[in-house]
Protein backbone atom coordinates (compact mmCIF):
# COMPACT_ATOMS: atom_id res chain seq x y z
CA UNK A 1 0.00 0.00 0.00
CA UNK A 2 2.76 2.39 0.53
CA UNK A 3 2.56 5.17 -2.27
CA UNK A 4 -0.43 3.98 -3.52
CA UNK A 5 -2.98 6.55 -4.08
CA UNK A 6 -5.89 6.01 -1.91
CA UNK A 7 -9.42 6.69 -3.27
CA UNK A 8 -12.28 6.84 -0.59
CA UNK A 9 -16.30 7.03 -1.12
CA UNK A 10 -19.28 6.00 0.79
CA UNK A 11 -19.53 2.62 1.69
CA UNK A 12 -21.27 0.07 -0.37
CA UNK A 13 -23.34 -3.10 1.00
CA UNK A 14 -21.22 -4.94 -0.42
CA UNK A 15 -18.09 -3.22 1.73
CA UNK A 16 -19.73 -3.60 4.63
CA UNK A 17 -20.36 -7.62 4.00
CA UNK A 18 -16.72 -7.83 3.24
CA UNK A 19 -15.77 -5.56 6.62
CA UNK A 20 -18.06 -8.48 8.48
CA UNK A 21 -15.92 -11.26 7.50
CA UNK A 22 -12.34 -9.49 9.00
CA UNK A 23 -10.69 -11.43 11.38
CA UNK A 24 -7.80 -9.48 13.48
CA UNK A 25 -5.43 -11.71 16.06
CA UNK A 26 -5.51 -11.20 19.66
CA UNK A 27 -6.02 -8.54 20.99
CA UNK A 28 -7.32 -6.92 18.29
CA UNK A 29 -9.92 -9.28 17.37
CA UNK A 30 -11.69 -6.59 19.40
CA UNK A 31 -12.11 -5.43 16.19
CA UNK A 32 -13.72 -8.39 14.46
CA UNK A 33 -15.85 -7.09 11.50
CA UNK A 34 -18.91 -8.77 12.95
CA UNK A 35 -18.15 -7.84 16.46
CA UNK A 36 -20.61 -5.29 17.24
CA UNK A 37 -23.60 -4.16 14.97
CA UNK A 38 -23.01 -1.56 12.68
CA UNK A 39 -24.68 1.69 13.45
CA UNK A 40 -24.95 4.60 10.90
CA UNK A 41 -23.39 2.70 7.93
CA UNK A 42 -24.08 5.79 6.04
CA UNK A 43 -20.98 7.06 8.14
CA UNK A 44 -18.40 4.38 6.83
CA UNK A 45 -16.12 5.35 4.06
CA UNK A 46 -14.35 2.81 1.80
CA UNK A 47 -10.94 3.09 1.27
CA UNK A 48 -9.58 1.61 -2.08
CA UNK A 49 -6.26 1.26 -3.71
CA UNK A 50 -5.45 1.34 -7.69
CA UNK A 51 -7.05 -1.86 -8.11
CA UNK A 52 -10.52 -1.18 -6.25
CA UNK A 53 -9.44 -3.81 -3.79
CA UNK A 54 -10.96 -2.70 -0.06
CA UNK A 55 -7.87 -1.66 1.80
CA UNK A 56 -9.43 -0.83 4.97
CA UNK A 57 -13.02 1.82 5.78
CA UNK A 58 -12.99 5.35 7.01
CA UNK A 59 -15.80 6.52 9.52
CA UNK A 60 -16.94 10.01 9.58
CA UNK A 61 -19.10 11.50 12.07
CA UNK A 62 -19.73 15.56 11.85
CA UNK A 63 -20.79 17.47 15.29
CA UNK A 64 -19.59 20.65 13.84
CA UNK A 65 -17.72 22.34 14.40
CA UNK A 66 -16.06 19.16 15.23
CA UNK A 67 -15.51 15.72 13.38
CA UNK A 68 -15.47 11.94 14.94
CA UNK A 69 -12.65 10.62 12.78
CA UNK A 70 -12.85 6.19 12.98
CA UNK A 71 -10.84 4.07 10.77
CA UNK A 72 -9.92 0.51 9.98
CA UNK A 73 -7.23 -1.36 8.10
CA UNK A 74 -7.78 -4.95 6.57
CA UNK A 75 -6.22 -6.88 8.91
CA UNK A 76 -3.75 -8.74 6.49
CA UNK A 77 -2.23 -4.83 5.95
CA UNK A 78 -1.66 -4.35 9.85
CA UNK A 79 1.71 -4.08 12.12
CA UNK A 80 3.22 -3.53 8.82
CA UNK A 81 3.92 -0.02 9.14
CA UNK A 82 0.98 1.48 7.22
CA UNK A 83 -1.27 3.14 9.70
CA UNK A 84 0.14 7.22 9.72
CA UNK A 85 -0.27 6.95 5.54
CA UNK A 86 -3.07 5.38 6.12
CA UNK A 87 -4.27 7.50 8.64
CA UNK A 88 -3.37 10.35 7.25
CA UNK A 89 -5.53 9.98 3.82
CA UNK A 90 -8.45 9.61 5.62
CA UNK A 91 -7.24 12.85 7.75
CA UNK A 92 -7.06 14.63 4.41
CA UNK A 93 -9.95 13.61 3.07
CA UNK A 94 -12.12 14.97 6.32
CA UNK A 95 -10.77 18.02 6.60
CA UNK A 96 -11.44 18.53 2.40
CA UNK A 97 -14.85 17.36 2.65
CA UNK A 98 -16.07 18.27 5.95
CA UNK A 99 -13.69 21.13 7.44
CA UNK A 100 -13.96 20.05 11.25
CA UNK A 101 -12.41 22.85 13.51
CA UNK A 102 -11.16 19.89 15.58
CA UNK A 103 -11.37 16.38 14.77
CA UNK A 104 -11.54 13.69 17.60
CA UNK A 105 -10.58 9.55 17.75
CA UNK A 106 -11.90 7.38 20.14
CA UNK A 107 -9.59 4.55 20.42
CA UNK A 108 -9.22 1.70 23.17
CA UNK A 109 -6.26 2.06 25.37
CA UNK A 110 -5.28 -1.34 24.75
CA UNK A 111 -4.72 -0.50 21.56
CA UNK A 112 -1.58 0.97 21.27
CA UNK A 113 -0.05 0.68 17.82
CA UNK A 114 -3.19 2.97 17.03
CA UNK A 115 -2.32 5.25 19.79
CA UNK A 116 1.62 5.84 18.61
CA UNK A 117 -0.09 6.51 15.22
CA UNK A 118 -2.31 9.09 16.49
CA UNK A 119 0.33 10.90 18.32
CA UNK A 120 3.27 10.42 15.49
CA UNK A 121 0.28 12.54 13.85
CA UNK A 122 0.01 15.02 15.89
CA UNK A 123 -3.55 14.04 18.07
CA UNK A 124 -3.22 14.55 22.07
CA UNK A 125 -4.94 12.37 24.65
CA UNK A 126 -8.62 14.91 25.98
CA UNK A 127 -10.19 12.56 28.24
CA UNK A 128 -10.66 8.38 28.71
CA UNK A 129 -13.94 7.08 29.65
CA UNK A 130 -15.06 3.01 30.09
CA UNK A 131 -17.49 1.47 27.71
CA UNK A 132 -19.03 -2.32 28.69
CA UNK A 133 -19.27 -4.36 25.88
CA UNK A 134 -21.99 -7.60 26.10
CA UNK A 135 -18.77 -10.20 25.05
CA UNK A 136 -16.03 -8.45 26.22
CA UNK A 137 -16.86 -6.47 29.32
CA UNK A 138 -15.70 -3.41 30.11
CA UNK A 139 -12.69 -1.32 28.05
CA UNK A 140 -11.10 1.61 28.53
CA UNK A 141 -11.06 4.24 26.16
CA UNK A 142 -8.89 7.14 25.04
CA UNK A 143 -10.16 10.25 23.10
CA UNK A 144 -7.41 11.82 21.16
CA UNK A 145 -8.13 15.00 19.62
CA UNK A 146 -6.42 17.78 17.57
CA UNK A 147 -7.34 21.14 16.23
CA UNK A 148 -7.37 21.20 12.38
CA UNK A 149 -5.53 24.39 12.29
CA UNK A 150 -2.08 22.07 12.73
CA UNK A 151 -3.71 20.02 9.74
CA UNK A 152 -2.54 20.99 5.95
CA UNK A 153 -5.16 22.10 4.13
Amino acid sequence: MSGVEIQIAPASAETHELMASWRYPPPYDFYDGDAEPVRNPERFYAALDEKDQLVGFYYFESNPPDLDYGLGLRPDLTGQGLGLEFFCAGLAYAQKHFQPRRVLLHVADFNKRAVRVYERAGFRLVSSQVRTFDRLGEVEFLTMAKSTDDVPR
